[in-house]
């Protein structure tokens, strides 16, 4: 039995910690290693982290302090862990913290590694075009999400699926690749694969201005950009009730929700222009630099969720409204 220290703060990473809790057999759970109480919501109140909260409802102790700290290593000293399971922590951990466990720190990656290292794995997949992504289980070394890989499932990315679906159903499957692994290593049933040399796809971050929607690009590529920033950081435009107005007449639309309009349906609109317009009874199109783009979901600001019908229905929009 190894005793395993868990490293993991958002909701993706809890299905992994649930997962290995559950394995009494394998494994012994000495401690939850997550990021500190951060302020949420309106009241900016301290909360816990989802991994957190989970771990105190399976009553295992919580560490919540810096790695880069100089006293952390005599705290991971006390918990007798042996090594370490990661799932979207959040930090980087420096040489000496992954040399201080004997049996090293694992993690699970949401891409098929060597593609996609960095920070947005599901994301940047769905906004390349990707129709196959998975989940990988490797060993941490100091480079980026370059260590010596133990496993790999494969899925088929949904036509529909934004990140936040994908991610959910990656965080599932991915943790019982990640037990299953961790399992075969422990009984000396697995062998490390180095991963092979060469220029792979970085997934950079994405920040609040990379979901700003661009309209003058294909129906496609739109539509990969709203799902890949759906739910976060969220796919953002600026709604103007003019071409003649300026940025301060402007409102924040967000598009929670879209997709390529059916060409052979008979009421979609044809050769709208980039930002264009066009109001249905039931239908919202917007138009990019090919085919129109029907709107299913949106944010207006200040406003709550709603079927962009309703919503176009609602604010009255003028002929000459545009999204930009």
């Amino acid at each position: 039995m190894v005793k395993l220290l868990f490293a993991g703060t958002p909701d993706v990473a809890v299905p992994s910690l649930r997962e290995l809790a559950a394995d009494s057999e394998h494994f012994e759970m000495v401690a939850v290693l997550t990021r500190p109480d951060a302020p949420q919501g309106r009241g900016r109140k301290l909360m816990p982290s989802p991994v957190k909260q989970a771990a105190i409802d399976l009553g295992i102790p919580v560490i919540e302090s810096d790695p880069s700290e100089p006293t952390f290593l005599d705290e991971l000293a006390v918990t007798g862990a042996e090594a370490a399971a990661v799932v979207a922590y959040g930090r980087i951990l420096k040489p000496r913290v992954l040399e201080a466990l004997p049996l090293g720190w694992y993690n699970l990656h949401f891409s098929l590694l060597p593609q996609w290292r960095g920070a947005a794995p599901v994301q940047r997949s769905i906004w390349s075009g990707d129709s196959i992504t998975g989940a990988t289980v490797f060993q941490i070394t100091e480079g980026m999400d370059e260590g010596p890989i133990l496993a790999q499932s494969t899925v088929t990315i949904g036509s529909h699926e934004t990140a936040g679906e994908l991610l959910n159903r990656l965080a599932q499957d991915g943790s019982k690749l990640l037990a299953a692994s961790l399992q075969a290593l422990e009984e000396g049933r697995i062998d490390k694969v180095e991963q092979p040399r060469g220029a792979f796809e970085v997934a950079e971050k994405i920040r609040v201005e990379d979901a700003h929607i661009r309209f003058d690009v294909p129906v496609f590529a739109a539509d990969r950009q709203i799902r890949a920033c759906t739910p976060n950081p969220g796919a953002w435009c600026h709604l103007a009730l003019s071409r003649r107005l300026g940025e301060d007449d402007q409102l924040l639309l967000h598009i929670l929700k879209a997709a390529p309009a059916d060409i052979e349906d008979s009421r979609t609109p044809q050769a709208l222009s980039a930002g264009e317009l066009k109001i249905g009874k039931n239908n919202v199109w917007v138009g990019t630099a090919t085919e129109a783009l029907e709107l299913l979901e949106v944010k207006a600001q200040g406003k709550k969720a709603m079927r962009a019908a309703d919503w176009a229905r609602g604010a009255r929009l003028p002929e000459s409204a545009v999204l930009r």
